[in-house]
């Protein structure tokens, strides 16, 4: 985009533009870098939108997001705690702005330094095995005392797990709705706890109650802020999956952990390998995981003061290769 160079900050007046621009109908984060791109700058874009609008045939006056209602989010995400950071601003996740579908702004709050740690997704089943949990607390903590950031959804079952454990060491919650309107309610709590040491990240607005189909567009930036996303069992059709896709085309790696081929839990990762001619790895601890984003791949990585002992030839990462077909995972973000 050209309106902002990386590293310098927005206006005010250019940041309510931005604001403007993503939240009028029809504009995704792909239609925002294009229509900036074309105009010159958010403002230019706006103004353009009404001729735009009728242009393609569309009926009646063109909704565009008033300044009063951007001013008014602007005014209630400060209230709460919340910074709205740009695409290419300092503090804007440097991972998830080389996904193509950036979001142009993230509502970010917690402790901004937590974006600063090299990332790593756990993500997997709601409602998973006794095995499974256990496999999750035993890689992210581990993976906390390498120096990574574990990030999830804040769903139930595996992601829940993968917060809790790493709540001293940073854990970052990407929400499918606005900051307030946490999913589900019953995690506000465990949000608080996270708040603390990490932070949490949306692009939907204050107030946004979040729909079916908000969660793959929420999947898609928690592999895009991280270095590699692991999989701890997965349903078929499940969000995982869905995320494991997204970060597999943003040239990320997915750890795969499989469960017993009759757990309906975790068939989900068998069909996918079936479905796909991806290789997917299969960690067996997180030093499989960590050895894949050393210092020379990402400078920023803390040293573990106890690194995880390498594990053993058995140990070592194997891939798991399958027949090319369609991806039973069809959902895609908004343009």
């Amino acid at each position: 985009m050209n309106q902002v160079r990386q590293g310098v900050r927005l206006t005010d007046e250019q940041r309510l533009d931005w604001l403007r621009l993503i939240r009028s109908p029809n504009v995704g984060p792909r239609t925002f870098r294009t229509l900036v791109n074309h105009f010159g700058g958010a403002r230019a874009a706006l103004e353009a939108l009404p001729s735009l609008a009728r242009r393609g045939g569309a009926g009646g006056a063109t909704q565009v997001c008033s300044r009063a209602d951007a001013e008014r989010e602007i005014a209630a995400a400060e209230k709460l705690g919340v910074a709205l950071v740009a695409l290419g601003e300092p503090g804007y996740p440097p991972r998830l702005q080389m996904i193509d579908d950036a979001p142009p702004l993230v509502a970010i709050r917690g402790q901004a330094a937590a974006f600063a740690l090299p990332m790593v997704a756990v993500v997997g089943s709601r409602n998973a095995s006794g095995a499974g949990m256990k496999f999750t607390q035993r890689i992210a903590r581990e993976l906390g005392e390498a120096g990574f950031a574990v990030v999830s959804g804040l769903a139930r079952g595996i992601d829940a797990a993968a917060h809790r454990t790493s709540l001293a060491t940073g854990t970052i919650a990407v929400l499918a709705g606005g900051h307030d309107r946490v999913y589900p309610a019953e995690h506000m709590e465990l949000l608080d706890d996270i708040l603390s040491a990490g932070a949490a990240l949306s692009e939907m607005p204050l107030g946004w109650e979040p729909r079916g189909r908000d969660f793959p567009q929420r999947n898609r930036l928690i592999s895009g802020l991280s270095l590699g996303v692991v999989i701890v069992e997965a349903a078929k059709r499940s969000g995982s999956l869905i995320t494991a896709r997204f970060a597999l085309e943003q040239g990320r790696e997915v750890f795969a952990v499989p469960g017993s081929p009759l757990d309906p839990r975790a068939e989900g990762m068998a069909s996918s390998n079936r479905a796909r001619r991806q290789s997917l790895k299969r960690p067996t601890s997180s030093p499989c995981c960590s050895r894949s984003w050393s210092r020379e791949t990402y400078p920023g990585r803390k040293q573990s003061r106890n690194p995880p002992k390498a594990a053993s030839s058995r140990g070592r990462t194997r891939r798991l290769t399958s027949a090319r077909a369609s991806s039973p995972c069809s959902a895609r973000p908004r343009c």
